[in-house]
């Protein structure tokens, strides 16, 4: 798949597979291209800047649209704008779908962005269309996008109470890990984190990934096998677990 990921800001992971490490708070998003079907894997932090990634992408597959998005677990940074890929097949990890369909908790996601920075106004639009994932991954679902297969694996709990990786198979496989792993920071526990749980939660992804993967952190540069492990256990060492 020839896609000139650099002219548009992203980057290139392997063939049909890339990323964007979005302003702000650096958050990634992640692409995969498959013959029929296009997966976006989170969808930034508002309206506008899902429309922005919806502009990209068309301009990146000449002229593609997202069929399919994979959120890797519900906090504003990586859901609010999905609303802006209308008709796309949304999933997220069981459990994700009844938390972001309550009312309650769509004002907890408006009120944390607006802590965080985000314009009022621009967090209440998005708050106010939120798109609660259709599809649920107890455990794993391979998904074909047409000459490609990809895995989305319900690793968590951890970071939050609804984390979903992405395993893209190929010559060196490529592991989207959302804010389970984090690059530019100390990984960070909110008040959903589950922390006893989140070691646990890192020996699945090297599981899924092997020692070979390319580890695509939900903050940060990509990194590999030995990066995930130490964050592990400093993660153990933090929260006192075994």
């Amino acid at each position: 798949m020839d896609v000139d990921w650099e002219a548009y800001g992203w980057e290139r992971l392997a063939d049909g597979v890339g990323r964007r490490r979005l302003p702000g708070w650096d958050a990634t998003v992640g692409l995969v291209l498959g013959e029929r079907a296009v997966l976006l894997y989170d969808t930034g932090s508002s309206l506008a800047e899902g429309a922005e990634l919806r502009t990209q992408i068309a301009g990146l597959t000449g002229g593609r649209r997202v069929t399919h998005i994979a959120l890797s677990h519900p906090h504003f940074d990586h859901v609010l704008g999905t609303a802006a890929f209308a008709g796309a097949e949304v999933f997220g990890a069981v459990g994700s779908d009844e938390l972001l369909g309550r009312a309650r908790e769509r004002e907890a996601l408006r009120e944390d962005a607006v802590r965080q920075g985000l314009d009022a106004t621009a967090a209440a639009e998005a708050a106010d269309v939120l798109v609660a994932p259709r599809h649920v991954v107890s455990g794993e679902w391979t998904l074909d996008l047409g000459g490609r297969q990809v895995l989305l694996a319900n690793v968590g709990p951890g970071h939050s109470g609804h984390d979903l990786a992405l395993l893209v198979p190929g010559s060196r496989e490529v592991v989207f890990c959302g804010d389970l792993v984090e690059e530019s920071g100390e990984p960070q526990a909110g008040p959903d984190a589950i922390p006893a749980r989140w070691p646990d939660a890192l020996d699945r992804l090297l599981g899924l990934g092997g020692e070979d993967a390319v580890y695509v952190p939900g903050h940060g540069a990509v990194v590999d096998a030995p990066f995930v492990r130490l964050q592990r256990e400093e993660l153990a060492r933090r929260f006192s677990v075994a």
